[in-house]
Protein backbone atom coordinates (compact mmCIF):
# COMPACT_ATOMS: atom_id res chain seq x y z
CA UNK A 1 0.00 0.00 0.00
CA UNK A 2 2.83 2.24 0.38
CA UNK A 3 3.90 4.74 3.11
CA UNK A 4 0.81 7.22 2.76
CA UNK A 5 -0.07 7.49 6.57
CA UNK A 6 0.89 11.53 7.53
CA UNK A 7 1.22 11.91 11.29
CA UNK A 8 0.62 15.26 12.65
CA UNK A 9 1.85 16.79 15.32
CA UNK A 10 0.62 19.97 17.42
CA UNK A 11 1.96 21.09 20.74
CA UNK A 12 0.30 23.73 22.47
CA UNK A 13 0.93 25.41 25.90
CA UNK A 14 -1.29 22.63 27.41
CA UNK A 15 -1.33 20.00 25.58
CA UNK A 16 0.40 17.91 22.79
CA UNK A 17 -2.01 16.83 20.08
CA UNK A 18 -0.89 13.47 17.87
CA UNK A 19 -2.60 12.46 14.78
CA UNK A 20 -3.04 10.23 11.88
CA UNK A 21 -4.44 10.55 8.28
CA UNK A 22 -4.86 8.47 5.76
CA UNK A 23 -6.93 9.65 2.13
CA UNK A 24 -7.86 12.91 4.22
CA UNK A 25 -9.54 10.75 6.86
CA UNK A 26 -8.26 10.42 10.92
CA UNK A 27 -7.18 7.44 11.48
CA UNK A 28 -5.82 7.90 15.07
CA UNK A 29 -6.13 11.12 17.26
CA UNK A 30 -5.17 12.10 21.05
CA UNK A 31 -4.62 14.80 23.02
CA UNK A 32 -2.43 14.75 25.85
CA UNK A 33 -3.28 17.33 28.40
CA UNK A 34 -0.21 18.57 30.20
CA UNK A 35 -1.68 19.30 34.40
CA UNK A 36 -0.55 22.89 35.65
CA UNK A 37 3.12 23.53 37.10
CA UNK A 38 4.31 20.19 34.49
CA UNK A 39 6.10 21.59 32.35
CA UNK A 40 7.21 24.29 34.11
CA UNK A 41 10.36 22.67 35.31
CA UNK A 42 11.71 23.36 31.57
CA UNK A 43 13.69 27.07 31.73
CA UNK A 44 13.07 26.88 27.92
CA UNK A 45 10.34 25.66 25.53
CA UNK A 46 13.05 23.72 23.57
CA UNK A 47 14.00 21.92 26.50
CA UNK A 48 11.24 20.17 26.66
CA UNK A 49 11.70 18.58 23.29
CA UNK A 50 13.32 14.68 25.02
CA UNK A 51 9.78 15.34 27.52
CA UNK A 52 7.70 16.00 24.54
CA UNK A 53 9.33 13.70 21.83
CA UNK A 54 8.76 10.40 24.38
CA UNK A 55 5.10 11.07 24.73
CA UNK A 56 4.48 11.21 21.45
CA UNK A 57 6.65 7.95 20.83
CA UNK A 58 4.85 6.07 23.46
CA UNK A 59 1.14 6.53 22.15
CA UNK A 60 3.21 5.54 18.61
CA UNK A 61 3.92 2.49 19.93
CA UNK A 62 0.83 1.83 22.61
CA UNK A 63 -1.37 2.37 19.19
CA UNK A 64 0.57 0.18 16.70
CA UNK A 65 1.44 2.99 14.28
CA UNK A 66 3.06 0.97 11.13
CA UNK A 67 6.61 2.64 11.23
CA UNK A 68 6.71 2.07 7.30
CA UNK A 69 3.84 3.19 6.60
CA UNK A 70 3.95 6.64 7.49
CA UNK A 71 5.35 8.80 4.47
CA UNK A 72 5.12 12.28 5.92
CA UNK A 73 5.29 13.92 9.55
CA UNK A 74 3.99 17.54 9.31
CA UNK A 75 3.93 20.10 12.52
CA UNK A 76 2.31 22.80 13.57
CA UNK A 77 5.09 25.62 12.76
CA UNK A 78 6.65 27.90 15.19
CA UNK A 79 8.37 31.36 15.81
CA UNK A 80 10.79 31.76 12.93
CA UNK A 81 11.41 34.55 10.68
CA UNK A 82 8.81 35.57 8.47
CA UNK A 83 7.94 33.25 5.75
CA UNK A 84 5.01 33.61 2.85
CA UNK A 85 2.50 30.67 3.21
CA UNK A 86 3.04 27.11 2.18
CA UNK A 87 4.69 23.98 3.24
CA UNK A 88 8.25 24.10 4.43
CA UNK A 89 10.43 20.68 4.62
CA UNK A 90 12.05 20.60 8.25
CA UNK A 91 15.57 21.84 7.43
CA UNK A 92 18.68 22.58 9.27
CA UNK A 93 18.23 26.19 9.18
CA UNK A 94 14.74 26.12 10.53
CA UNK A 95 16.00 23.83 13.11
CA UNK A 96 18.72 26.27 14.58
CA UNK A 97 16.19 28.97 14.66
CA UNK A 98 13.68 27.36 16.50
CA UNK A 99 16.04 26.00 18.97
CA UNK A 100 16.99 29.34 19.31
CA UNK A 101 13.61 30.51 19.10
CA UNK A 102 14.39 33.64 17.24
CA UNK A 103 11.24 35.28 17.18
CA UNK A 104 10.09 34.36 20.55
CA UNK A 105 9.44 31.25 22.54
CA UNK A 106 6.58 29.38 22.11
CA UNK A 107 5.31 26.15 22.60
CA UNK A 108 4.91 25.91 18.54
CA UNK A 109 8.44 25.95 18.10
CA UNK A 110 8.77 22.31 19.50
CA UNK A 111 7.37 21.29 16.21
CA UNK A 112 9.33 21.05 13.63
CA UNK A 113 11.66 19.66 16.19
CA UNK A 114 9.40 16.89 16.94
CA UNK A 115 8.63 16.30 14.10
CA UNK A 116 12.32 15.84 12.53
CA UNK A 117 13.68 13.68 16.16
CA UNK A 118 11.15 11.38 14.68
CA UNK A 119 12.28 10.29 11.86
CA UNK A 120 14.66 8.25 13.47
CA UNK A 121 11.59 6.29 13.95
CA UNK A 122 9.67 6.92 10.69
CA UNK A 123 12.42 6.00 8.22
CA UNK A 124 10.29 6.03 5.57
CA UNK A 125 9.08 9.59 6.30
CA UNK A 126 10.20 13.33 5.59
CA UNK A 127 9.11 16.63 8.14
CA UNK A 128 7.24 19.57 7.33
CA UNK A 129 5.56 22.14 8.81
CA UNK A 130 2.48 24.48 6.94
CA UNK A 131 1.20 27.60 7.52
CA UNK A 132 2.93 28.95 10.69
CA UNK A 133 1.85 31.91 12.78
CA UNK A 134 4.52 34.03 10.75
CA UNK A 135 3.09 34.06 7.40
CA UNK A 136 4.19 37.18 6.06
CA UNK A 137 2.36 38.27 2.94
CA UNK A 138 1.53 41.64 4.06
CA UNK A 139 1.78 44.72 1.41
CA UNK A 140 4.66 47.26 2.13
CA UNK A 141 2.62 49.66 3.05
CA UNK A 142 1.11 48.20 5.84
CA UNK A 143 4.22 47.48 7.57
CA UNK A 144 4.36 51.13 8.32
CA UNK A 145 4.14 51.67 11.58
CA UNK A 146 4.15 56.01 12.71
CA UNK A 147 7.58 55.65 13.55
CA UNK A 148 11.14 54.12 12.06
CA UNK A 149 11.73 52.68 15.16
CA UNK A 150 8.72 50.19 14.77
CA UNK A 151 7.77 47.99 12.16
CA UNK A 152 3.99 46.35 11.94
CA UNK A 153 5.09 42.75 11.69
CA UNK A 154 2.54 39.52 10.57
CA UNK A 155 1.87 37.41 13.39
CA UNK A 156 -1.82 35.89 13.11
CA UNK A 157 -3.37 32.25 12.86
CA UNK A 158 -2.02 31.56 9.07
CA UNK A 159 -2.95 28.06 9.49
CA UNK A 160 -6.90 28.36 10.33
CA UNK A 161 -7.45 31.60 8.77
CA UNK A 162 -6.00 29.84 5.52
CA UNK A 163 -7.79 26.78 6.32
CA UNK A 164 -11.05 28.09 6.37
CA UNK A 165 -10.80 30.92 3.09
CA UNK A 166 -9.93 27.85 0.83
CA UNK A 167 -12.45 25.40 2.45
CA UNK A 168 -14.95 28.55 2.08
CA UNK A 169 -13.62 29.49 -1.40
CA UNK A 170 -14.68 25.85 -2.74
CA UNK A 171 -17.76 25.75 -1.17
CA UNK A 172 -18.63 28.31 -3.71
CA UNK A 173 -16.86 26.68 -6.69
CA UNK A 174 -14.12 29.17 -6.41
CA UNK A 175 -10.41 29.19 -5.44
CA UNK A 176 -9.30 30.65 -2.89
CA UNK A 177 -6.82 33.08 -5.00
CA UNK A 178 -9.88 34.34 -6.95
CA UNK A 179 -11.35 35.85 -3.99
CA UNK A 180 -11.64 38.63 -1.85
CA UNK A 181 -12.28 37.97 2.44
CA UNK A 182 -11.86 39.03 5.60
CA UNK A 183 -11.27 36.38 7.73
CA UNK A 184 -11.80 36.58 11.68
CA UNK A 185 -10.13 34.27 14.05
CA UNK A 186 -11.52 34.36 17.15
CA UNK A 187 -9.35 32.21 19.96
CA UNK A 188 -7.20 33.42 23.03
CA UNK A 189 -6.34 35.83 20.67
CA UNK A 190 -7.98 37.33 17.51
CA UNK A 191 -6.94 38.24 14.28
CA UNK A 192 -8.62 39.84 11.35
CA UNK A 193 -6.81 39.41 7.91
CA UNK A 194 -7.60 41.05 4.68
CA UNK A 195 -6.87 38.26 2.36
CA UNK A 196 -6.64 39.54 -1.46
CA UNK A 197 -6.69 37.02 -4.10
CA UNK A 198 -4.78 34.14 -2.17
CA UNK A 199 -2.82 36.53 0.28
CA UNK A 200 -3.10 38.14 3.77
CA UNK A 201 -2.36 41.67 2.74
CA UNK A 202 -2.74 43.05 6.14
CA UNK A 203 -3.51 41.79 9.41
CA UNK A 204 -3.25 42.90 13.14
CA UNK A 205 -0.43 41.36 14.78
CA UNK A 206 -2.15 38.88 17.64
CA UNK A 207 0.28 37.68 19.75
CA UNK A 208 1.43 40.73 21.90
CA UNK A 209 -0.46 44.08 21.08
CA UNK A 210 -2.31 45.01 18.60
CA UNK A 211 -6.24 44.83 17.29
CA UNK A 212 -8.93 43.55 19.80
CA UNK A 213 -8.57 42.09 23.10
CA UNK A 214 -9.77 38.66 23.47
CA UNK A 215 -9.92 36.19 26.61
CA UNK A 216 -6.13 37.05 27.90
CA UNK A 217 -4.44 39.35 25.34
CA UNK A 218 -5.09 43.22 25.94
CA UNK A 219 -4.91 44.10 22.05
CA UNK A 220 -4.24 47.63 20.96
CA UNK A 221 -3.30 49.99 24.08
CA UNK A 222 -3.21 53.78 24.21
CA UNK A 223 0.34 54.37 23.50
CA UNK A 224 1.19 57.29 26.35
CA UNK A 225 -0.93 55.96 28.92
CA UNK A 226 1.08 52.27 28.08
CA UNK A 227 4.41 53.48 27.92
CA UNK A 228 4.15 55.48 31.53
CA UNK A 229 2.81 52.59 33.24
CA UNK A 230 5.78 50.65 31.54
CA UNK A 231 7.99 53.03 33.73
CA UNK A 232 6.15 53.06 37.14
CA UNK A 233 8.36 52.24 39.98
CA UNK A 234 7.87 48.05 40.56
CA UNK A 235 6.44 47.37 36.59
CA UNK A 236 8.90 45.05 35.27
CA UNK A 237 9.37 43.60 31.65
CA UNK A 238 7.89 40.56 32.79
CA UNK A 239 4.57 42.23 34.53
CA UNK A 240 4.14 44.00 31.89
CA UNK A 241 3.95 41.17 29.22
CA UNK A 242 1.95 39.31 30.97
CA UNK A 243 -0.56 41.95 30.92
CA UNK A 244 -0.59 42.54 27.31
CA UNK A 245 -0.38 38.53 26.79
CA UNK A 246 -1.71 36.41 29.41
CA UNK A 247 -3.22 38.67 32.27
CA UNK A 248 -5.21 41.20 29.96
CA UNK A 249 -8.30 41.60 28.00
CA UNK A 250 -11.38 39.85 29.14
CA UNK A 251 -9.13 37.96 32.23
CA UNK A 252 -8.29 41.52 33.48
CA UNK A 253 -11.53 42.59 33.49
CA UNK A 254 -13.68 39.50 35.00
CA UNK A 255 -10.89 37.74 36.33
CA UNK A 256 -11.74 34.31 33.84
CA UNK A 257 -10.78 33.59 30.23
CA UNK A 258 -13.99 31.29 29.40
CA UNK A 259 -15.83 32.92 26.56
CA UNK A 260 -18.74 30.57 27.56
CA UNK A 261 -18.90 31.55 31.27
CA UNK A 262 -18.98 35.11 29.30
CA UNK A 263 -21.65 34.38 27.27
CA UNK A 264 -23.56 32.80 30.16
CA UNK A 265 -22.92 35.74 32.69
CA UNK A 266 -24.43 37.93 29.82
CA UNK A 267 -27.38 36.15 28.87
CA UNK A 268 -28.33 35.89 32.67
CA UNK A 269 -28.02 39.92 32.93
CA UNK A 270 -25.01 40.54 34.10
CA UNK A 271 -24.22 44.27 33.31
CA UNK A 272 -20.38 44.22 33.47
CA UNK A 273 -20.06 40.86 31.56
CA UNK A 274 -22.72 42.45 28.68
CA UNK A 275 -20.13 45.54 28.72
CA UNK A 276 -17.29 43.35 28.28
CA UNK A 277 -18.81 41.24 25.38
CA UNK A 278 -20.71 44.08 23.54
CA UNK A 279 -17.04 45.90 23.70
CA UNK A 280 -15.25 42.78 22.23
CA UNK A 281 -17.89 42.94 19.33
CA UNK A 282 -17.16 46.26 18.81
CA UNK A 283 -13.39 46.23 19.03
CA UNK A 284 -13.85 43.11 16.35
CA UNK A 285 -15.88 45.08 14.32
CA UNK A 286 -13.77 48.27 13.91
CA UNK A 287 -10.97 46.19 12.93
CA UNK A 288 -13.23 44.32 10.19
CA UNK A 289 -13.87 47.99 9.13
CA UNK A 290 -9.99 48.57 8.65
CA UNK A 291 -9.40 45.88 6.54
CA UNK A 292 -12.56 46.48 4.64
CA UNK A 293 -11.22 49.30 4.08
CA UNK A 294 -7.54 47.77 3.10
CA UNK A 295 -9.50 45.96 0.25
CA UNK A 296 -11.24 49.36 -0.92
CA UNK A 297 -14.71 47.79 -0.14
CA UNK A 298 -14.72 44.78 -2.61
CA UNK A 299 -15.56 41.91 -0.21
CA UNK A 300 -17.11 38.51 -1.59
CA UNK A 301 -17.06 37.23 2.50
CA UNK A 302 -16.48 38.16 5.97
CA UNK A 303 -15.86 34.48 7.61
CA UNK A 304 -15.99 33.98 11.66
CA UNK A 305 -13.92 31.21 13.18
CA UNK A 306 -12.22 30.24 15.97
CA UNK A 307 -13.43 28.50 19.39
CA UNK A 308 -15.00 32.24 20.27
CA UNK A 309 -17.35 31.54 17.08
CA UNK A 310 -19.46 29.09 18.99
CA UNK A 311 -21.35 31.96 20.92
CA UNK A 312 -24.27 33.01 19.15
CA UNK A 313 -24.49 36.22 21.07
CA UNK A 314 -21.04 37.88 20.44
CA UNK A 315 -21.21 36.55 16.83
CA UNK A 316 -24.84 37.81 16.39
CA UNK A 317 -23.34 41.59 17.90
CA UNK A 318 -20.80 41.42 15.18
CA UNK A 319 -22.66 40.24 12.91
CA UNK A 320 -25.34 43.20 13.32
CA UNK A 321 -22.97 45.63 12.73
CA UNK A 322 -20.47 44.26 10.00
CA UNK A 323 -23.34 42.29 7.34
CA UNK A 324 -23.90 46.04 5.04
CA UNK A 325 -19.62 45.33 3.84
CA UNK A 326 -20.38 41.85 2.59
CA UNK A 327 -22.08 38.43 3.36
CA UNK A 328 -21.28 37.28 6.78
CA UNK A 329 -20.13 33.15 7.31
CA UNK A 330 -20.07 31.36 10.51
CA UNK A 331 -17.56 28.63 10.96
CA UNK A 332 -17.16 27.84 14.73
CA UNK A 333 -13.77 26.46 16.28
CA UNK A 334 -10.74 25.23 14.48
CA UNK A 335 -9.34 22.25 13.74
CA UNK A 336 -5.57 22.49 13.12
CA UNK A 337 -5.09 18.79 13.21
CA UNK A 338 -7.36 18.67 9.84
CA UNK A 339 -5.59 21.64 8.41
CA UNK A 340 -2.02 20.31 8.56
CA UNK A 341 -3.34 17.02 7.31
CA UNK A 342 -5.05 18.80 4.16
CA UNK A 343 -1.45 20.74 3.84
CA UNK A 344 -0.01 17.38 3.86
CA UNK A 345 -2.50 15.99 1.30
CA UNK A 346 -2.03 18.87 -1.16
CA UNK A 347 2.05 18.27 -1.06
CA UNK A 348 1.82 14.40 -1.59
CA UNK A 349 -0.81 14.84 -4.37
CA UNK A 350 1.69 17.51 -5.88
CA UNK A 351 -1.26 19.99 -6.00
CA UNK A 352 1.66 22.29 -3.96
CA UNK A 353 5.13 22.26 -3.57
CA UNK A 354 7.50 21.78 -1.16
CA UNK A 355 9.55 25.00 -0.18
CA UNK A 356 13.12 25.73 1.66
CA UNK A 357 13.21 27.85 4.59
CA UNK A 358 16.15 30.00 4.49
CA UNK A 359 15.96 31.82 7.79
CA UNK A 360 16.22 35.93 8.00
CA UNK A 361 16.02 38.13 5.12
CA UNK A 362 17.47 41.38 4.52
CA UNK A 363 14.68 43.65 4.62
CA UNK A 364 12.74 41.81 6.85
Amino acid sequence: MGADYILVINPGATSTKIAVYRNNQSVFLKSIRHESGELETFARTSDQLPYRLNLVLSEVEENHIPHDKVGMIIARGGLIHPIESGVYEVNEVMIKDLEEGVMGDHASNLGGLVAHRLLETFTQARAYIADPVVVDEMDEVARISGHPEFRRTSIFHALNQKSVARSHAHSMGLEYEEINLVVVHMGSGISVGAHQKGRVVDVNNALDGEGPFGPERSGTLPAGALARYCFQEGNSWNRVTKMLTGEGGMFAYLGHKDAQLLEKMTGEGDAEAGLIQNALAYQVSKEIGAMAAVLSGSIDGILITGGMAHNPGLTGAIKERIEFMAPVYIYPGEDEMRALAHNGSLLLSGKVSVKQYIGKKSGK
